[in-house]
């Protein structure tokens, strides 16, 4: 009879350690989010569809790039081996950003992706307006950004969106036609979550236009500064705001297939990318030459604004924070 006691007791004593133990370690986490002050109260990602990395900080004199690489860059953090390492199209590309997953998703914007956006995940968790999450993109196609093919989630929490004048798949506008709209939303309000999207490079890229390629990195560049100097103009925005500049691709490098015009396979050029990170909470005038990749935006951003992404396969980018040990 003593040891069965015994045994009962220590079993009792055992799981009240355990729950013991539970209970504190999720108190302590939930203590954690809550107690975490970012002064970022805003993010935008702002994507530039396709150039190179040769052609943009690949390149050490940032001929094409003089804004983002010689000004923009002193203000944050550079991570020079961003990656993608999923689909090198624009649609899985800008699928893997917003959901923290790579999928082979249909390039012609007619499927949605699987998962559920950092959109829905922030409007749901900051009970917010469907204006203060945007996406606004010069291609059409995009849309499909804004929503998922997940059954608890399709057409729940959808952010303002606009794609081209039409707002559809095939609807192609000129960047200048996204600035526009990218002026008029931020100067009428102060969205906590956007992204942008502008098509130049991209386009000119596939119309094997070499030229034009390169100037619609310039125009990209100068668009990529505007927005940030327009951001500080911003009294609820300024100081409080992270910006995360990158690409959604590369291209082939010279000597691979039909170079510059095209991309999509998991080569060098197509994979390479760029990361620069702006914002209150970011160190300045810094690299990281670790391997970073594009799921992982959606975990940084989910950190920064303090909400949950847990379809992410993705990782928080604490390496770039003030006041975080750098990973190594």
């Amino acid at each position: 009879m003593f040891n069965k006691a015994f045994f009962i007791f220590g079993i009792s004593l055992f799981t009240c350690i355990i729950l013991g133990f539970e209970f504190k370690t999720n108190d302590s986490e939930n203590l954690q989010l809550e107690t975490k002050n970012y002064k970022s109260k805003y993010v935008v990602i702002f994507v530039i569809d396709g150039p190179r990395y040769s052609e943009t900080f690949g390149d050490t004199a940032c001929t094409l790039i003089p804004r983002m690489g010689k000004e923009l860059v002193k203000e944050g953090t550079l991570f020079t081996n961003f990656q993608n390492n999923g689909v090198t199209h624009t649609n899985p590309g800008h699928a893997a950003i917003t959901t923290g997953v790579y999928q082979n998703l249909k390039n012609n914007g007619k499927e949605l992706p699987k998962n559920p956006s950092i959109f829905q995940y922030f409007l749901k968790a900051k009970n917010a307006d469907k204006t203060d999450a945007w996406v606004i993109s010069s291609k059409g196609k995009l849309h499909v950004l804004a929503n998922t093919k997940d059954n608890k989630w399709q057409n729940s929490y959808i952010p303002s969106v606009y794609c081209g004048l039409n707002g559809n798949a095939v609807d192609y506008v000129g960047d200048s036609f996204t600035w526009k709209k990218i002026v008029e939303v931020f100067t009428k309000s102060a969205p906590r979550l956007t992204l942008i999207n502008l098509l130049e490079v991209d386009v000119n890229g596939h119309q094997n236009n070499w030229e034009g390629y390169k100037q619609g990195i310039r125009n990209c560049d100068e668009y990529a500064y505007k927005f940030w100097n327009m951001i500080q103009e911003n009294p609820a925005m300024k100081d409080k705001t992270t910006l995360l500049i990158t690409n959604d691709h590369g291209r082939h490098l010279d000597g691979r297939k039909d170079s510059f015009k095209s991309h999509g396979d998991k080569c060098e050029g197509c994979k390479h990318i760029s990361l620069l990170a702006i914002g209150p909470d970011i160190k300045k005038d810094f690299k990281i030459s670790t391997e970073a990749e594009m799921i992982d935006i959606s975990k940084t951003i989910g950190e920064i604004l303090q909400f949950e992404v847990p379809t992410s396969k993705g990782r928080v980018l604490h390496e770039m924070f003030v006041d975080e040990a750098i990973v190594e």
